[in-house]
């Protein structure tokens, strides 16, 4: 390198803050306060760390239009504690693979133009015995009954905990 843009790198360097210079060390900020019994008021460790408010919310508007379109045995389940990869299930079981397309479609719709939200992935859509979408934080499965009872992710997911749909602001149909 000639000198004088050796001269020009220096310069450049010393223009930009130093990462260990005492004007910028501070102590990093705890996520949330461990002090805090809320663990809403904790980050999301999801993929897409929007919060886990954000993530329930997400959740209570796709089981929402599962119970707007006649799904059964709705269900949000936070397994946060149990997985860093997502925060929240839903899911619901539809009767018919009309039904379930129609449930899928739908939540589709409300999170991503209503709320804003992408969906990262879907699976199983052709076949439609088991439908997942992946909202990142949120994880939605849609099955047939069969499929529901034959995976049954309630008891391989034991450990998460049941969010009564009331506490997210739902009426649950029945």
């Amino acid at each position: 390198m000639t000198e004088q843009a050796n001269e020009n790198n220096q310069d450049a360097e010393s223009a930009l803050p130093m990462e260990n210079s005492s004007e910028n060390a501070s102590a990093p900020t705890p996520p949330g306060d461990a002090a805090d019994p809320n663990p809403m008021s904790q980050p999301s460790r999801a993929i897409r760390p929007h919060g886990v408010e954000y993530s329930r919310k997400l959740a209570a508007a796709a089981a929402q239009v599962a119970l707007d379109n006649k799904g059964q045995d709705v269900m949000v389940l936070d397994v946060c504690d149990q997985t860093a990869e997502f925060d929240l299930f839903v899911l619901a079981t539809g009767s018919s693979r009309r039904q379930l397309h129609a449930i899928s479609e739908q939540i589709d719709d409300v999170l991503e133009k209503t709320l804003g939200d992408e969906r990262l992935g879907i699976e199983g859509y052709q076949d439609s015995r088991w439908i997942v979408l992946d909202y990142g934080s949120v994880v939605i499965h849609l099955f047939d009954e069969e499929t529901r009872e034959y995976y049954d992710l309630e008891s391989l997911w034991a450990d998460g905990k049941p969010i009564p749909l009331e506490e997210l602001g739902l009426k649950p149909q029945g």
